[in-house]
């Protein structure tokens, strides 16, 4: 059916723009560009910084003109703009299709409603300046459109040219295997763990608290060290500029600790998850996945250390957003492989 390979065509080419757009959100952030343009969702009241730079309008703005960061800000928006049609064009294949039962309908159109919440989302990060709540919800509605397109690439029917490898241990587990519900549920508590995991990273970055543990194990030379958890999670300071963050360093020192502690917890929901996976038979085909999500956790793990241990350089630490959307990944290709169809 032609339609159907368009809608896998459309949702493997939805995945791979959705994980670029995450990966070049967090390089806009980590690179201070978040409010390379002041207003959303033009750019100094035009469509690209090329615009701006040639505008007088620019001496209105309270913020200079920085064509670099514009410019980041700008491609960010580009590839949201593309994904939004991709998910579009899903969205409208998935009605014309329901006779033949492809995806769901409801899913499809969830999937177009987190991405309007998400461009919602994605203004008001502008608009309120890097308002920390707004940062982090920004970044899980940016990863719930990633997991929602992963997992209706992973759902649509088996067809040629490597389809049916992503969508093969699903049917081999329908019938329920030796240990499939205790699997399964391993796997969504490790999924609720990184969820809660992804949060934290939100919050650490929107807070620039990163850089407050400058050291690992310990944090300022210390295992637990002086931190103060009841300003850290305060979700609201006002409408004020939230660039460079407003929290005092205990504040800050206390969202790190909280996140080291949030990766230690996942990694165990998810290694035992993976681990249960691999130790019963009855669940041999999804072995490759529990594979791969041990791969993956070992991969951030390395490269949340190695940040910290290298002082933060800009690539290690866009490649801890990279890993933490790779370890969604993979969480939800276990849990696709252990769930019914």
């Amino acid at each position: 059916m032609p339609l159907a390979r368009w809608m896998r065509r459309l949702a493997i080419l939805g995945v791979l723009l959705c994980f670029a757009v995450v990966v070049l959100g967090a390089y806009v952030r980590l690179t201070a560009a978040g409010l390379g343009c002041p207003d959303w969702p033009g750019c100094y009241g035009q469509l690209s910084p090329v615009g701006a730079a040639a505008s007088p309008g620019t001496a209105d703005y309270a913020r200079p003109l920085e064509v670099g960061k514009a410019w980041r800000e700008m491609l960010h928006r580009y590839a949201v703009g593309t994904l939004s049609l991709i998910i579009l064009a899903l969205a409208v294949l998935a009605v014309r299709t329901r006779r033949a039962r492809l995806t769901s309908v409801p899913f499809a159109l969830a999937l177009l409603a987190t991405l309007i919440v998400q461009a919602l989302l994605g203004m008001l990060t502008v608009t309120w300046q890097l308002n920390p709540l707004i940062v982090t919800l920004h970044l899980l509605f940016g990863m719930t459109t990633l997991g929602m397109l992963w997992w209706l690439t992973l759902s649509l029917p088996q067809s040629s040219w490597g389809a049916s490898a992503l969508a093969g241990p699903g049917r081999s587990l329908a019938g329920g295997g030796s240990g499939y519900g205790a699997a399964r549920a391993l796997a969504l508590l490790g999924l609720a763990a990184l969820v809660v995991q992804l949060a934290l990273g939100g919050w650490t970055s929107s807070n620039y608290a990163a850089i407050s543990c400058p050291d690992f194990p310990t944090c300022q030379g210390r295992l637990w060290p002086h931190a103060d958890f009841a300003d850290a999670f305060v979700p609201w300071h006002g409408r004020i500029d939230y660039e460079g963050g407003v929290l005092a360093t205990p504040a800050r020192v206390a969202i790190h600790v909280t996140h080291r502690l949030g990766a230690v917890l996942a990694t165990l929901l998810l290694g035992a998850a993976a681990v249960y996976v691999l130790r019963r038979r009855g669940l041999s085909a999804a072995r490759p996945r529990a594979w791969a999500l041990l791969a993956v956790l070992a991969l951030q793990l390395a490269i949340g250390i190695t940040m910290v241990l290298r002082g933060f350089p800009l690539w290690i630490a866009t490649a801890h957003t990279a890993g933490a959307a790779l370890l969604l990944l993979a969480t939800l290709a276990l849990l696709r492989a252990l769930t019914p169809r």
